[in-house]
């Protein structure tokens, strides 16, 4: 997600945190706001191209030749064997890859609103295009694939599309209910026994309402979901919940187009390759391994904004955790029975489930045996902790292919390794911009709250 404010790239402003509805009770914490342009073409054009990139150095792998070599060994008068390449089965590929963008694509181009009349005309004319193209060549394709491939290979062709639906079936029900309000009343097994009883629906349905909900989220049709600061500590229970159940979403979207884009880079052209060509399975793998991270780093980044991370904070910092201490440690100290109905301040005792446990958070509505509860303010109580994991692991990735670049000996993994990094760079040059201005912005936050107080 691009971040572009004039006339500088990042614009920062400050405001009170939650001070029109969290009264005087709470105490008044100086927050940054992030102000974000979506611009989700050009960041599907971006991964759409780092996409291309890895399957080109694939194909370069895969189809290399001894082009130098003298005419009294086997010639090439080329770099690579380009009539060993199926055209069909490369256009195929590409296609699956640029779904996110065409469909990106599609949605810039149906956006309602006062347009002028050739404006109007000009992204009725485009969509057609679009459409058309990618229609006519992908029928093109599978018609020769059907044609020329077994079943067998048809069925590794398209077998992680057969795992689409169980992966997001769950979310499609979830993310119908669309706002907090009807999700409000409902727990997370009442929404999981709700997406179980539709076990007998159709199929196709079944299939046309998760892609729908699946274009939804990706393409920001739906807002990003707000935070609801109240003094309630059922509303806050409630959106925790819903915001587990959000972020968990999202984290599939991560791991099945991470994955899927890597299996069609990596795997789908060694096994579509012909038998007397040599394949070097181990920098298959490596470039699956590759791709996967790659990918699954550049949609967390574009899918956990600094927004979206600054909200889990938040609602982190309302829900609070307990730490269970011994009994026998405390046995001098006032413990109090806890209730669901209180906010419970830092340091003090409750006794919950046979146990003892102590408040760590500022405010604590938590409840006290619930691991999800002390996982989710673990994980979102620092606001800076998504993005030191994405820096610590694009830097390791970056390292590794160093390592690997150095140690090469042969000319197309050099190629190979060279072409990957360069859009590595990039994403961890977004990353680290990321963390050196956030973290600037919330240690001048701190500072001032602090001042503040004091």
């Amino acid at each position: 997600m691009l971040v572009i404010v004039r006339p500088t790239l990042w614009h920062v402003h400050w405001q009170a945190s939650c001070a029109a509805s969290c009264g005087s009770s709470l105490s008044m914490s100086m927050r940054p706001v992030v102000m974000e342009l979506y611009m989700n073409v050009l960041f599907e054009l971006y991964l759409f191209a780092c996409h291309l990139i890895a399957l080109f150095v694939h194909y370069v792998n895969i189809y290399k030749t001894v082009w130098w070599y003298p005419p009294s060994h086997p010639p090439s008068h080329t770099s690579l064997n380009f009539h060993l390449i199926d055209y069909n089965m490369l256009v195929f590929t590409i296609i699956v890859l640029a779904r996110r963008l065409i469909a990106a694509i599609v949605k810039e181009a149906s956006q309602s609103g006062k347009l002028s009349f050739p404006h109007s005309v000009f992204l009725v004319t485009a969509r057609f295009a679009v459409l058309t193209l990618v229609g006519w060549s992908l029928c093109r394709s599978l018609i020769y694939l059907f044609k020329m491939y077994s079943v067998l290979s048809l069925l590794f062709l398209c077998y992680p599309f057969g795992m689409y639906i169980p992966f997001f079936r769950l979310s499609c029900d979830f993310r119908r209910a669309g706002s907090m309000s009807p999700l409000g009343s409902m727990s997370s097994k009442e929404v999981s026994s709700a997406a179980l009883g539709r076990g007998g629906r159709d199929y196709l349905s079944v299939l046309k309402e998760t892609w729908k909900q699946h274009t939804s989220q990706l393409y920001s049709v739906q807002p990003m979901p707000t935070h609801a600061c109240c003094l309630s500590p059922d509303l806050i229970r409630k959106e925790v919940e819903y915001l587990k159940m959000d972020f968990n979403w999202r984290m599939k979207e991560v791991l099945v187009s991470s994955m899927l884009s890597a299996y069609y880079v990596a795997f789908v052209p060694v096994w579509f390759v012909k038998s007397t060509q040599y394949v070097d399975k181990r920098w298959s793998c490596e470039l699956f391994i590759l791709v996967s991270l790659s990918t699954s780093v550049i949609l967390m980044r574009h899918l956990l904004p600094p927004r979206y991370c600054d909200l889990l904070h938040k609602a982190a910092a309302h829900l609070g955790c307990w730490q269970k201490v011994d009994p026998s440690l405390c046995s001098n100290v006032l413990q109090h029975i806890w209730t669901e109905e209180y906010m419970w301040p830092q340091g003090v005792l409750v006794k919950h489930s046979k146990n003892v446990y102590k408040a760590m958070g500022h405010y604590n509505v938590a409840v006290p045996s619930d691991v999800s509860h002390y996982r989710f303010y673990f994980f979102f109580n620092n606001p800076l902790r998504i993005l030191n994991i994405l820096i610590i692991l694009e830097g390791a990735m970056i390292f590794y292919q160093l390592y690997s670049l150095m140690c090469s000996e042969k000319w197309h993994q050099m190629i190979s390794l060279a072409l990957i990094l360069f859009s590595n760079y990039y994403a961890f040059y977004k990353l680290l911009r990321d963390r050196i201005v956030l973290g600037k912005a919330y240690s001048y936050s701190a500072s001032a709250s602090n001042q503040k107080v004091s």
